[in-house]
């Protein structure tokens, strides 16, 4: 059962949006009155999936769902008759999965649903790869980083230096970025 938050940042009633979303199966979560609220309500709630119903995304909505991308990512669908392809994009920058112009049709609900959830599965395993390449290139910077200090300071080739940093590393049972960074740190402590 997916647990759903909706958001509007307009005075129309989305009971119908509600209700079909019911039919689906789904929790409704409370309502969201202003997208001001969007990144707490989401921190606090979990919800699985955000839907806001709006007339023309405003940048106050926008920049409340790239924060709330940035800190707790969540599909979201927008729904709204506001077509404009510059919008579009922006919406879609701000974290937006699904965004559909036509209106909400009820029947059509449930595929722009798994389209949305789809995308954002996708788009959250491209994000796990990107900070794990990252992560792992950070940490190579780092090993080169403490292989060039060993290499100066104390006369090593670039091989004697790695292999030094990898002994101690099984020594003390811990990963190679960690001595590289236990080193670095150290040298920059001693200057």
């Amino acid at each position: 059962m997916l647990r759903v938050l909706l958001v509007t940042d307009t005075e129309k009633p989305i009971g119908d949006l509600r209700q079909a979303l019911a039919r689906l199966g789904c929790e409704m979560l409370a309502e969201v009155a202003t997208p001001q609220a969007l990144p707490q309500v989401v921190e606090s709630q979990r919800p699985d999936v955000v839907i806001i119903d709006t007339e023309s995304p405003s940048r106050d909505t926008l920049e409340q769902l790239a924060v709330m991308n940035e800190a707790a990512p969540r599909p979201v669908l927008v729904f709204s008759p506001n077509g404009d392809q510059a919008l579009i994009r922006q919406a879609v920058d701000a974290g937006v999965s699904a965004y559909s112009v036509e209106g909400l049709a009820a029947e059509r609900l449930a595929p722009i649903l798994e389209v949305a959830l789809a995308r954002f599965a996708h788009e959250e395993k491209l994000r796990q790869r990107l900070a794990k390449a990252e992560s792992e290139l950070a940490d190579r910077k780092l090993i080169d980083r403490a292989k060039r200090l060993l290499m100066e300071r104390r006369k090593m080739s670039e091989q004697e230096a790695y292999a030094a940093l990898r002994k101690r590393a099984m020594d003390q049972g811990v990963k190679l970025a960690e001595i590289a960074r236990q080193l670095v740190s150290m040298a920059e402590l001693l200057g």
